[in-house]
């Protein structure tokens, strides 16, 4: 198959939606299929272009057997409302004669990755001047979350767009996400069940593991054996709720034996430190690169999986399958009924977003109980094995493919 995909974010970021749509890139063009992308050059999390790429020149390179096509974009020092919009729509312009160049090529399958939704009446036009089949993967429910998370507040704004997105959505000859949860609210949008996949996160189960050992990272940071590592590591933006972790650290911090790893970048790390100043049992830490990340992983006594409540089963954090894989116990604040919630039920520990203080009380709580927190990481490592593993979710989705094309 001759497979497109439209996407601001994609190889070499190394969290979140462009980890996924790299690592889907490269196993579908590993199984013999043409894949090229049409993406944005690496900025996420740190909201910075990466050396040797630029936001104002268009480029082409192969990666892993996948052509990527990389266009310009707006990339605002402050990532607010108003200037997330501009910078999605700054990609979405910046691709269009890109996208259209694809045509030349005749691609089976036109699918595009959301956020940005901007992008997709591109590949909505491009599938149908190609005669190829257009598939919206939903990574994010961005605009829910924009409202929800107060980062947009008109009424009007949410009513045309809330409508814009409804139209787009029964175009596309299919739509997929990553939990059960969003397929149901797919279908409170109004399209047809018939039509959704469920198309869930990944991790690769050989890569991330249970050390046998103790990790070296623990070594490296100064960290006593005996001591409790609680971790969180990915993006540090403001859907996350992380307040609630530099509480959870200020309430415990004469629990001598608790370590808190902050391991990350985002819009709102420098905010989090600012408010972290002045606490002794934290370790601020940068990305880590790929072939630390099992390691990295592996610090952790306890994963952390703070949410806020208002973004609720509108994302599903693409962290947690590292987490899982990792046999690591997990703290999360969930509501009770949303995915995180439910996928934790028997793998972790979850409260309600916002309740700092029952946050602190279950850390502490899993601090003191070695055997539970034993218990869970195996629990985690095997729901992993089961429902997450690489090769199972991208052979499905590549079978999916070929009958969506009539292969």
């Amino acid at each position: 198959m001759k497979i497109l995909l439209h996407g601001i974010n994609c190889t070499p970021e190394l969290v979140g939606i462009g980890k996924y749509t790299g690592e889907m890139a490269a196993w579908l063009s590993a199984q013999g299929h043409d894949v090229h992308v049409v993406t944005a050059p690496p900025y996420y999390p740190e909201w910075k272009v990466r050396n040797g790429y630029s936001t104002y020149v268009y480029r082409h390179e192969n990666i892993n057997g996948v052509e990527v096509w990389r266009c310009p974009l707006w990339i605002p020092t402050e990532p607010t409302g108003l200037k997330r919009i501009l910078h999605l729509a700054s990609f979405a312009l910046s691709s269009l004669p890109v996208m259209f160049r694809q045509l030349f090529w005749h691609p089976d399958v036109v699918m595009v990755i959301e956020p940005p939704l901007f992008c997709a009446p591109a590949a909505l036009l491009i599938g149908k001047l190609s005669r190829a089949k257009t598939l919206l993967h939903i990574q994010d429910f961005e605009v829910d979350a924009a409202f929800n998370l107060g980062l947009l507040k008109a009424p009007v704004a949410r009513w045309c767009v809330g409508g814009l997105e409804k139209i787009l959505l029964k175009f596309f000859d299919q739509a997929s996400t990553i939990s059960p949860n969003m397929m149901a609210k797919l279908e409170e949008k109004g399209l047809d069940a018939e039509k959704i996949l469920f198309f869930p996160n990944w991790v690769d189960a050989q890569s991330i593991y249970p050390l046998e050992k103790t990790s070296p990272m623990r070594t490296e940071l100064g960290i006593d054996d005996d001591a409790i590592v609680v971790l969180y590591s990915g993006n540090m933006g403001e859907k996350q709720g992380l307040e609630i972790i530099i509480d959870a650290a200020r309430q415990l911090a004469a629990y001598s034996r608790l370590v808190f790893v902050m391991c990350g970048d985002g819009a709102a790390c420098q905010r989090l430190k600012n408010q972290a100043d002045g606490l002794t049992n934290m370790i601020w830490l940068p990305l880590q690169p790929l072939e630390k990340l099992n390691a990295l992983l592996n610090l952790a006594d306890i994963h952390l999986l703070p949410q806020r409540a208002d973004v609720a089963d509108l994302v599903m954090p693409s962290k947690l399958t590292g987490m899982l894989a990792s046999g690591r116990a997990i703290l999360a604040t969930a509501r009770a009924g949303t995915q995180i919630a439910r996928v934790l039920e028997e793998t972790g520990i979850v409260v309600s977003p916002g309740d700092s203080s029952r946050f602190a009380e279950a850390l502490q709580s899993l601090a003191d109980n070695s055997e539970l927190r034993k218990k869970l990481g195996q629990r985690a490592r095997q729901y992993a094995l089961d429902h997450l593993d690489r090769e199972v979710v991208l052979s499905n989705f590549e079978q999916n493919l070929k009958i969506l094309c009539g292969q």
